[in-house]
């Protein structure tokens, strides 16, 4: 008789447990519609040819996205097949980070993002990213709230101490590209982008890599040695130095390695780019990156 009321006290805190988590809550199949939903409105968004037509559907797509989220515990559900935006967890599981690019017809890009934070009980906790890319005065030196987000897509994410590091894509201007490190903070409660922790650049509170359009730029995060590579990006002659449109890679390569809570650059580091597929992360809009479960 103990042995049964032990065996049934145990299961009921195991069933409590799944219940808190949310994992029972989930209503999957729901969730999966939800999905198709996205799918559908998401294929018409980047297929179609008219501007207005792109912009009213991703209207669509980010009213049904954050109907999808208000279902309880929506978080625990990766929408495995959304591969046409991403969708990046936080390492520590606390957030998730949702971001994506509409191109306009003059070149130059919108972006649309949110993050949702992870509840105790199941409810939505979401704060949206609004692009103001183009009233940002020195993007580079300056603290952002989410309402004043310097957009860009993300394709990876990392620690850095108490904070995270997103690597992002951004389509700039019809000449134009860049590549993005941008540091996120959350206290628990709020969230702030920008933070000065590159030691090359004290005053910087994100890194910002301009080059011409039609160049690939290699940047990612190689974790085995806590370190982000990137390529060495240089003006194509003495001539153009400033015009950042004809700005590319010289084929060497520098890094930030991870240390405490800082980036500390290093030159020239011995690196060999293996050419896998989803190594240059140059996004076609509605593209995802191969070899991604979900993501861009």
């Amino acid at each position: 008789m103990k042995f049964f009321f032990i065996r049934a006290f145990v299961i009921s805190c195991f069933l409590s447990s799944c219940c808190f988590n949310g994992v029972a809550q989930v209503n999957f199949h729901k969730m999966d519609r939800w999905q198709d939903s996205l799918l559908r409105l998401g294929k018409e968004m980047f297929g179609s040819k008219a501007e207005p037509e792109r912009l009213e559907k991703n209207f669509l797509f980010v009213k049904t996205l954050v109907s999808a989220l208000k279902e309880r515990y929506s978080f625990l559900y990766s929408f495995p097949k959304l591969d046409m935006i991403s969708n990046l967890q936080a390492p520590n599981g606390r957030f998730r980070i949702f971001s994506w690019n509409i191109p306009l017809d003059d070149g130059s890009y919108l972006y649309y993002g949110a993050i949702q934070t992870k509840s105790q009980h199941g409810e939505l906790q979401l704060v949206p990213l609004l692009d103001k890319t183009f009233e940002i005065i020195d993007p580079e030196y300056v603290n952002l709230k989410p309402s004043e987000w310097y957009g860009a897509q993300y394709y990876d994410i990392a620690s850095l101490g108490d904070d995270y590091i997103l690597l992002g894509w951004k389509g700039h201007t019809p000449q134009q590209m860049q590549k993005v490190i941008e540091i996120l903070q959350f206290d628990g409660s709020s969230y702030q982008l920008g933070k000065a922790v590159f030691d090359d650049h004290v005053k910087s509170t994100r890194k910002i890599f301009r080059f011409a359009r039609h160049i690939a730029m290699y940047l990612r995060l190689d974790a085995d040695k806590k370190r982000i590579v990137f390529d060495h990006i240089v003006p194509a002659d003495s001539t153009v130095i400033g015009s950042y449109d004809f700005y590319g890679p010289d084929l060497s390569y520098d890094a930030y390695t991870i240390e405490n809570g800082n980036l500390v650059l290093q030159r020239n580091v011995s690196f060999q780019n293996t050419g896998l597929p989803d190594v240059h992360v140059d996004v076609k809009p509605g593209q995802a990156i191969k070899a991604k479960k979900s993501g861009l």
